[in-house]
């Protein structure tokens, strides 16, 4: 992360306004008690994820969502309180490196024993869009829904994605990237260790809500590491957590660049204008 002149020297592609951010993680409970951890006022001490429960969704929902429903709810909800605007007016777009690791061990271990009667709740829980679906139950959101998956990439197409609907249709968006723990014997293979998520309303032009402005291209330069270790071991264990840096850039409240991981020979160049909320 380095301090920014505002003139990039890589072609600005696409911008946006950030009104509102939502942010839950290990250590994470919010965004505004995240805020010193991110930037080092304090020091960072790793502890579980907790979940909320996720009280917007009918009581049957409820009982039914999983680890991966209620942290793409309590994120959205969160970002979209900050940005105070209608959650059932955005559009969104959910972003997530693989799914529900729980739901797929336990599916697959029902097929691989005697008994192969699948659960409906489990079944409608396995689809990739599960989240996004529970999510527009619990806001009433009739508005359009993109959901990706890009393995590690995933929150950077997300944000690419995001960032694009906001400049072409000139309105608000939201950005939901989740990841959540895998069980043995797939963590073996896909270590994800806990859940962490971040959402981002997006706007095409500033608002008494916003937060910042950040402009995005494409480049080759080395992603941005977290300087505290522990921090940076969640950015490289939790695919969503590659967002962790620009997070931290919006933190410091001044003119930053920031790199962010994407494909293997490309990343996202960031730059990040701080803009000072005006009292209501």
């Amino acid at each position: 992360m380095s301090e920014s002149s505002i003139n990039n020297s890589n072609p600005v592609t696409l911008s946006a306004y950030i009104e509102g951010i939502g942010l839950i993680g290990p250590s994470f409970n919010d965004w505004p008690s995240s805020q010193p951890l991110l930037t080092g006022k304090q020091p960072y001490q790793p502890s579980k994820t907790v979940l909320p429960p996720p009280l917007l969704l009918p009581a049957a929902e409820r009982r039914r969502s999983s680890d991966i429903i209620k942290l793409s709810l309590a994120i959205m909800v969160e970002a979209m309180n900050a940005a105070e605007v209608d959650a059932a007016s955005l559009p969104s777009v959910f972003t997530l490196s693989n799914g529900d690791g729980y739901n797929c061990h336990a599916i697959n271990a029902m097929l691989a024993s005697d008994d192969r009667q699948i659960s409906p709740t489990r079944f409608h829980n396995s689809v990739h869009n599960a989240a996004a679906g529970y999510c527009s139950i619990a806001t009433g959101a009739m508005t359009p829904s993109s959901v990706l998956c890009a393995h590690d990439a995933s929150f950077g197409a997300g944000l690419l994605e995001a960032m694009s609907q906001v400049n072409v249709d000139q309105t608000r968006c939201v950005l939901v990237a989740t990841d959540t723990n895998y069980p043995e014997p797939m963590y073996s293979v896909r270590k994800i260790y806990d859940s962490l998520g971040i959402a981002l309303v997006l706007a095409p032009e500033p608002s008494p809500q916003t937060l910042a402005k950040i402009t995005l291209s494409i480049t080759d330069a080395v992603a941005d590491q977290l300087p505290d270790a522990a921090l940076e071991a969640i950015r490289l264990s939790i695919p969503a957590a590659r967002g962790l840096p620009l997070l931290a850039a919006i933190a410091l409240g001044k003119p930053v660049s920031v790199v962010l991981d994407y494909l293997d020979d490309s990343r996202l160049a960031l730059t990040v204008e701080p803009i000072e909320r005006q009292p209501c």
